[in-house]
């Protein structure tokens, strides 16, 4: 088939699925923002968004719809530039987050237009208003969130079927959204990440950790709030108080991915970090920025236990990852991570808020290893059950693909 991959940030959740089907003779290509600058082996076409201001007391509610959409006319004009040229795919497969699939169906009629639909914004029951410290709360906010996801459903409904990686993240979907969703995880490599007793992890300061070691990780694309990353740094003097031997690595940059930038300025790493630093023992609290893929799998090897937060969002890649290489994973218990982990079978969950809470289940992580034995190899046995690339998530990305185009 020919297949055209959608994506402003490519391959993002396309990294695997494009190449293995073009590893099976079918014609790939990808269109993406000509401001990503990520390589890959796929043929890739490149269009120009150079996004206009928006007028917040002209667009109002609409101001969101505004952008996508505008977005959404580029990459349609550039596409009735493919199909003048002759190029039609049989089935575009692309994220519907950024409204590049608007349009697409005006363009290629006859093609099979699959969107991922990662999430919902809702007014209530997710994100919105979850954590008053960093987040208005109101009608006013309930109502502005409801109205981020126009262009969402407006992709979906235009679309010939949908995929939501997690149960939870459909479900942010209204019923008649959720109808059209097939739920398939992007898939994490449980072979390479199988614990490796030979790993190690060298730290910015050039220390060597290894397996055995007391290591205490938290990862995330940036640190900020919606990723609990001013819980984690509350509750780090307890723990390394009451653990003199442990390390703490943390993964991640200063940018914001979800929510606002904080309103003084400045980083979301170095306002929480500011707040606690006099109470920590910062030669055993290492900040590594992000790291390249190999040497974030040689740190879940080391780590003995891994803290993941989340607001009711999206969830992370990196915690599924964790739960893989077997580290005990102490999650917040909010309903992404509550679906994959039950508190005291494959991991521990602890309420996001409860500070004092989470210094304690980390501390007891740490000091008491071999009780947590089990749940460590329970987490692996689910990992690779439900979510392993290989076996799991990819074929089954595959064939639905290959029912889309034949149906």
């Amino acid at each position: 088939m020919k297949l055209l991959f959608v994506h402003q940030n490519f391959p993002a959740q396309f990294l695997h699925l494009a190449p293995e089907m073009q590893r099976r003779g079918h014609d790939v290509r990808a269109l993406t923002d000509a401001t990503n600058d990520k390589t890959t082996d796929i043929p890739t076409l490149r269009y120009s968004y150079k996004p206009q201001e928006v007028d917040p007391k002209a667009t109002r509610l609409g101001r969101n719809f505004t952008v996508m959409s505008d977005r959404g006319v580029v990459v349609a004009r550039f596409a009735r530039k493919l199909r003048q040229e002759g190029y039609v795919p049989d089935v575009i497969y692309g994220h519907s987050g950024w409204g590049e699939t608007l349009f697409l169906k005006e363009v290629w009629p006859e093609a099979k237009l699959l969107v991922f639909a990662e999430f919902y914004y809702r007014g209530l029951g997710a994100d919105t208003g979850f954590d008053p410290e960093f987040q208005a709360r109101g009608f006013d906010q309930v109502m502005i969130a409801q109205s981020r996801s126009a262009y969402m459903a407006q992709a979906l409904v235009h679309s010939d079927g949908g995929v939501c990686p997690t149960e939870w993240q459909a479900g942010t979907h209204p019923p008649a959204l959720r109808r059209l969703l097939e739920v398939i995880f992007d898939g994490v490599d449980c072979d390479r990440l199988a614990p490796n007793p030979l790993a190690s992890f060298v730290l910015p300061n050039g220390r060597i950790l290894r397996r055995g070691d007391e290591v205490l990780t938290f990862v995330n694309r940036n640190l900020e709030p919606y990723r609990g990353y001013h819980v984690f740094m509350r509750a780090l003097p307890d723990v390394l108080a009451a653990r003199p031997e442990a390390q703490v690595v943390i993964v991640g940059g200063n940018e914001v991915s979800y929510g606002q930038a904080p309103r003084e300025g400045g980083s979301w790493k170095d306002v929480i970090l500011n707040e606690v630093r006099d109470r920590l023992d910062l030669s055993r609290v290492h900040f590594t920025g992000r790291l390249p893929y190999d040497r974030l799998v040689d740190l879940m090897h080391v780590a003995r236990v891994h803290a993941y937060l989340t607001y009711p969002f999206v969830l992370s890649w990196s915690m599924v990852e964790a739960l893989a290489a077997g580290t005990l994973v102490v999650g917040s218990d909010t309903p992404p991570v509550a679906e994959m982990i039950t508190d005291g079978v494959n991991g521990r969950l602890v309420p996001f808020f409860d500070v004092s809470a989470w210094s304690a289940a980390l501390t007891d992580a740490l000091a008491r290893p071999e009780a947590h034995d089990g749940m460590r190899e329970a987490a692996r046995r689910m990992a690779r059950a439900k979510y392993d690339l290989r076996s799991v998530c990819l074929p089954r990305q595959v064939d639905l693909l290959t029912r889309l185009a034949r149906s």
